[in-house]
Order: structure tokens, then sequence, then C-alpha cells
């Protein structure tokens, strides 16, 4: 395993806790840990931003362009996520079954469309 590879896995994993821990913290009520469960995962966001730069410098690639494609990506991706995760709620929160299902497969569907977007067709 190369040593950048190694990296990026220690650091995604540390910042993934930390960002799933930040989350489950302010998120479930019964924990009452809301203002310290947002700055666990905005340490754990930071962490993962680190690791991204810190394995891009490693494997020797240039810096992220922020091109009009690449913000157009990113909007994609994160209203696919959000699409998804309200479906999810709806089905097992709010018990909205069928309307849950629903929008989760369309949350789906647009997270596939980063597919086509992002590499092309050919």
């Amino acid at each position: 395993m190369k040593k950048s590879l190694f990296v990026a896995m220690i650091l995604g994993t540390i910042g993934g806790i930390l960002f799933a821990l930040g989350m489950c913290m302010a998120l479930i009520p019964e924990w009452n840990a809301f203002r310290p469960g947002v700055v666990i995962g905005a340490i754990g966001v930071v962490v993962l931003l680190i690791m991204v730069l810190v394995w891009r410098k490693m494997e020797n690639k240039a810096p992220i362009k922020l091109s009009g494609k690449t913000i157009g990506a990113i909007l994609i991706g994160i209203m696919g996520a959000l699409l998804l995760g309200v479906g999810m709620c709806l089905t097992m929160v709010w018990s909205h079954m069928i309307i849950g299902i629903v929008i989760g497969i369309v949350g789906i569907v647009v997270l596939l469309c980063l597919i086509p977007f992002v590499k092309g067709l050919q």
C-alpha cells in the first residue's frame, strides 16, 4: 500500500467518524448535545478537507480548479444527497412510506446522473 493511500485512509476514517458522531450528537434529541455535535461535525469536515489536500499533495496532483462544471457537480451531489436523505427521513421517521420512497428514488437517480456529468458519455 502506498504511503499516500494509507494516510488518506487514516485521515478519512478519523474525519468520517468525527463527522458521523457529531451529526448523531446534533440530531438525536435524547443525547441533548446539539452544540457540541455541531462542533464535532465541523471538526470532522475540516479533517476530511485536510485529507483531500494532503492526499493530492502526496500524489503530486494539481490543485482542484473551481470551474463551472466542478461547481455544478458539487451542487448536483448536494441535491441528490439531500433528496435521498429526505426520502429516508420521510419513510423511517415520519411514516410517509410512498412519498418517501419516491423522493429517495429521485435522489438516487440524481446521484447516478453525476457519473455521466463528470465522466461524460462515449
